[in-house]
């Protein structure tokens, strides 16, 4: 695939700085990630190269796959390894990892998807691990500025199914599956980081 057919994510570029910001912290201990839903891939090969420590796992669902080889191929990394398909409705991979970290998903994917998202955790989450999602959220049910309250109506008329999620709804099924809130970070373009961290005994 040549440079110019490579898939693009705008938004990859212009809000990666402030995610990596958080993840050098936050992965600073951890040793493999597995990333939920890569996209383009351009995230992956950012992030990875610059924190050597870990193995970043990427993986998107098979019509996805071809994308995110292709920017795996252009700027290959070391700890960056080739993605997995993995649709979260279907059987997922058996893996092993300290944390899941998925960016400007959960509002593209049907309700009844991000509930079996979280219920998928626990098959590949070590007990103690974290769950990272990156991406516009409604807190006490109120948007987070008046450009999500547009961004979501976009969605609904593009894909009724999809929307931006409550956090206290993500909250319980984050519970659901054994894990508690530990940060709420607030981000540049009214987008959020959150973080759940499984329970040590589940």
């Amino acid at each position: 695939m040549s440079e110019s057919l490579l898939p693009d994510a705008p938004s990859c570029v212009r809000n990666r700085e402030p995610i990596l910001g958080h993840l050098r912290r936050l992965l600073a201990n951890s040793r493999k990630v597995l990333e939920v839903g890569s996209g383009t891939g351009q995230h992956a090969v950012y992030f990875a190269p610059q924190l050597p420590q870990l193995t970043w796992q990427t993986s998107e669902r098979v019509d996805m796959l071809p994308g995110v080889r292709a920017w795996l191929e252009k700027q290959p990394a070391q700890n960056l390894r080739p993605p997995l398909a993995l649709d979260v409705d279907k059987d997922w991979p058996e893996l092993n990892v300290d944390t899941v970290f998925t960016a400007n998903t959960l509002h593209i994917m049907s309700r009844g998807s991000v509930q079996r998202f979280f219920h998928k955790l626990h098959s590949v989450l070590q007990p103690g691990g974290q769950l990272i999602v990156y991406g516009p959220m409604k807190i006490d049910g109120v948007f987070v500025g008046p450009s999500n309250a547009d961004f979501d109506l976009w969605l609904k008329e593009r894909d009724p199914a999809s929307g931006i999620r409550d956090l206290e709804w993500l909250d319980k099924l984050a519970d659901d599956a054994g894990m508690q809130r530990e940060e709420l970070n607030y981000l540049p373009a009214n987008n959020q980081l959150v973080v759940w961290r499984k329970n040590d005994n589940k």
